[in-house]
């Protein structure tokens, strides 16, 4: 980009404090008083209930419920499921009073001091399986009560000691279902299909080509038998993990006591399952998709799809301007974009022409149009797509863009998609050798500058304690062992030499 552009610095000069700035410049979210904490603002926000949205109508097709659950969890819920705990132990934030009260100072100041000390501290969420286990023992009796099929959206807090927005905060926003089954069968089906939804979700919503697979025994969610994961490659080429899909097996039924009477007669304990997505995809999606100039939004999960800018050189047409603009606007949003009326704003404020299209240029809105006098005597309007550069312009007739505005958007959603799996397949490589291996994440790789960095994908049959290794030297660690046949073959692991029948995904992450 140029020297022009609306983002310092670039992705190629610095990509973690651009992608701050890009946040900040499209005002998504900002840090709160709490340190670790953000405060999610309206167009944030407005992309997170679009998320939600479409999300929950593919939990619901799939047959789950929506239900709440207290924030507060017993700590002898989490000593009942030691091998899970001890997952999150670092992690947690931990509640050990329950009131608080006024104590006078020397000085003559009042200091609040905790007092009411609970017998029983509470841990804040990190994540739900032990007290819905609870709820779910009191609610399963018969194998007839089964499946349960629940979701929850909610917050939940992981003490996060190097907080970025949205990628890593202490508080975030998520949903995570859990499900309580008859049989392992039943239970590794579900695992499988809400790890499938996500994958989709991705693809066709957020335009991020994911790479789904099986996490290895080293990186699997604390007390699951299997994790599957969505492995999304950004543009420094870096994996970020952006959903999760975990089979339990009957680890958290037997600390939680879920029991069923089956249909021999005997007791027996559920298979259960448990999946979530959180805000962090939010920032995959930033840096996904999103340029020196700011956040490039797909269409589908834009708060606004269209925003119509009066163009008003004097006062005297300021009036027709603007009721030619809302006059398009109202006749826009009678149209659809997949079953969906068309997300239109006009943007009436009182501010300089340019700093407002740049604005909306920064929040990353799909399609911007501009009308002015000129444009209201030619039946016609300017038009810029996000997905191309800022002073790409073009004039359409006005009957003709809103026959093929929906084409449009259409055609943006796919333009990101293929640019986001050109950046991955471009930057994924099957690797043989260690030498190759450590070249590949080294910064400098003046061999193959071509080849530097992205994901490896490797024969592997190597232990935990190697994956430590590879993690403490190079901070490359095992995304996934992924899905298709594409990625099995015999071969040979490249640091123990042991046969293997298929590759793995390494990378450095977020």
């Amino acid at each position: 980009m140029s020297n022009a552009s609306a983002i310092s610095p670039t992705r190629a000069d610095n990509f973690p404090e651009w992608y701050q700035q890009v946040v900040r410049a499209a005002d998504l979210a900002e840090n709160s008083e709490v340190r670790g904490c953000m405060v999610i603002k309206p167009w944030g926000y407005g992309v997170w209930e679009l998320i939600q949205k479409h999300l929950d109508a593919k939990f619901k097709e799939t047959g789950h419920q929506n239900a709440y659950f207290p924030l507060l969890i017993p700590l002898s819920y989490l000593e009942k499921e030691a091998q899970h705990a001890e997952g999150f132990a670092t992690e947690c934030a931990v509640v050990t009073h329950h009131r608080l009260e006024a104590v006078k100072q020397p000085d003559g100041t009042v200091k609040m001091e905790p007092t009411g000390k609970l017998e029983e501290p509470f841990v804040i969420r990190p994540t739900s399986e032990t007290i819905i286990g609870a709820a779910f023992a009191r609610w399963v009796e018969s194998y007839r009560d089964l499946p349960l099929l629940i979701n929850q959206w909610a917050n939940v807090m992981r003490w996060e000691m190097r907080p970025r927005l949205f990628l890593r905060t202490a508080e975030f926003l998520w949903q995570e279902g859990h499900t309580a089954h008859e049989t392992s069968e039943e239970a590794m089906q579900e695992a499988k299909l809400m790890h499938g939804v996500y994958e989709e979700f991705l693809r066709n919503y957020l335009a991020i080509p994911a790479i789904p697979g099986e996490k290895t025994e080293r990186e699997r969610f604390p007390g699951a038998l299997n994790t599957f994961t969505v492995e999304a490659m950004v543009q420094d080429r870096k994996a970020i993990q952006a959903g999760t899909s975990h089979f339990l097996g009957q680890n958290f039924a037997k600390a939680a006591n879920i029991e069923f009477l089956g249909r021999d007669n005997l007791r027996h304990h559920a298979w259960t399952t448990s999946w979530g997505v959180s805000t962090r995809l939010i920032g995959t999606l930033l840096m996904a998709h999103a340029d020196d100039d700011g956040a490039v939004l797909p269409p589908r999960i834009a708060p606004t799809q269209i925003v119509i800018l009066p163009v008003t050189p004097k006062p005297d047409t300021k009036d027709a301007v603007i009721d030619a603009c809302e006059a398009l606007a109202k006749t826009l949003r009678a149209h659809a974009f997949h079953g969906e009326p068309l997300r239109v704003h006009v943007d009436k404020r009182d501010i300089a022409g340019g700093a407002r299209n740049w604005e909306w240029i920064k929040k990353g809105v799909p399609i911007r149009v501009e009308i002015g006098p000129r444009d209201i005597t030619s039946r016609s309007v300017a038009v810029v797509r996000r997905d191309r550069g800022p002073k790409e312009k073009e004039f359409i007739p006005k009957e003709q863009f809103i026959q093929d505005v929906a084409d449009i958007l259409a055609d943006i959603q796919k333009q990101l998609l293929e640019r986001a799996t050109a950046l991955r397949d471009e930057h994924m490589h099957k690797l043989s050798t260690e030498e190759e291996f450590r070249a590949f994440f080294t910064p400098k790789n003046e061999d193959k500058p071509e080849i530097h960095g992205g994901f490896a994908l490797m024969h592997w049959a190597g232990s935990s304690e190697d994956e430590d290794r590879l993690q403490k030297e190079l901070k490359v660690t095992i995304r996934c062992i992924p899905n298709g046949d594409e990625y099995a073959e015999e071969g040979t692991c490249f640091l123990t030499g042991k046969p293997s029948s298929r590759r793995v995904v390494f990378a450095k992450s977020y």
